[in-house]
């Protein structure tokens, strides 16, 4: 049996169609949700795992503080592993509590299975906990040749390095789309005329705060809609690398400021998100997603600040600083045709054919089974 850690929205959605894989291959498999999949005041999106007919086992690792929930996961993912013995564990990412997955699963003498190790992104701790856990796997399953080099430079065994691409990348080519209509009727909201999806969070090795990050990012928006009218946004809650409560207020109050144009949600969920991307005019903010899997959507990405140097990306990203005059201009230049003409070439360098079944067989071959 192996099991599948998950502990926050974007990792699910991310790991849906390697489960469906299982599935098919008739492979066993359990699981595991933590941490921000438990919280209410963050979506409680463990009922997203529910409503995709999966019955996860439930460790509440939240504490009051990263450290805490660091400790908590190690702890509650060691006595689950002593107890079940899974042949294997699947982490995928750079999620703090997933440093304490592997841990418990390397005291335990559980196989890693890592997806998307070997990437870059340098404004954030997620980086180093990144490469930690790839040095604790024994299989890892990369997105790109690039992230697969980096791996092998770090010194790890190239025979267990497989470059399946982006899992992310799978979802927004198979995952059938809502019409706006229906996204529209899932929101309960009608949509702004012409909007933006963003989701910022905090830059954890920026010597600005996260408050002051937020600030800029929902100015910069602002100035943008002030002058363009017609223009609107759907932004979604930030993770809880620091404590997320006054950044949710800050939005919720945005919402409240501009109720015409702005829709804030906890979690779109996979298939709402996606949909929402391919209807919007692009991607705002500093998330994972707006660098891998946008650019196969056909929209542009607006990359703010350091959180994602670093990464690889298609030419359909536009970095720029995290203030707000630079957001401000930003915005307006992925909007321009010459942007949304090369966004809708979908070159992506995460690409690659059949992720999920390469990323299986993988797995089936290390395991032997």
């Amino acid at each position: 049996m192996i099991a599948v850690a998950t502990s926050t929205r974007a990792d699910w959605g991310l790991l849906t169609p390697l489960i469906d894989e299982f599935k098919k291959q008739h492979i066993p498999y359990t699981v595991i949700a933590s941490n921000m999949h438990l919280i209410p005041e963050m979506g409680k999106t463990v009922e997203e795992i529910r409503a995709a007919g999966e019955e996860p086992i439930e460790l509440p690792t939240a504490g009051a503080n990263v450290s805490e929930t660091l400790a908590n996961s190690t702890r509650m993912h060691g006595e689950w592993f002593a107890t079940n013995k899974p042949d294997a564990v699947v982490i995928l990412g750079d999620r703090y509590e997933m440093l304490g997955v592997a841990s418990a699963a390397t005291i335990n003498g559980i196989p890693i299975i890592h997806i998307a190790g070997g990437t870059v992104s340098e404004g954030a701790m997620d980086n180093a906990i990144r490469n930690a856990i790839s040095q604790l796997a024994s299989l890892h399953l990369t997105e790109t040749e690039n992230c697969g080099a980096r791996l092998e430079n770090m010194g790890i065994d190239k025979e267990s390095v497989i470059v399946t691409g982006a899992i992310g990348v799978w979802n927004t080519l198979n995952v059938p789309l809502m019409s706006r209509e229906e996204l529209q009727e899932s929101l309960g909201r009608d949509l702004p005329e012409k909007f933006f999806v963003g989701t910022l969070h905090a830059a954890t090795l920026d010597n600005v705060s996260p408050k002051e990050q937020m600030e800029e990012f929902l100015a910069g928006i602002e100035g943008f809609m002030k002058a363009r009218p017609g223009y609107g946004a759907i932004l979604t809650y930030p993770n809880n690398d620091t404590d997320p409560t006054p950044l949710i207020a800050m939005l919720r109050d945005f919402e409240k400021r501009h109720p015409e144009s702005v829709i804030v949600v906890p979690s779109l969920g996979l298939r709402r998100y996606l949909s929402a991307v391919a209807l919007s005019e692009g991607v705002i903010g500093n998330s994972s997603s707006g660098i891998v899997e946008v650019a196969s959507l056909g929209v542009p990405t607006l990359d703010i600040g350091i959180r994602q140097n670093g990464r690889e990306r298609a030419v359909s990203v536009v970095h720029c600083d995290a203030t707000r005059g630079a957001i401000t201009m930003s915005l307006s230049l992925i909007t321009t045709p010459m942007i949304k003409g090369i966004a809708a070439k979908r070159v992506n360098p995460y690409f690659h054919t059949d992720t999920p079944k390469v990323m299986t067989d993988a797995i089936k071959a290390f395991l032997k089974i």
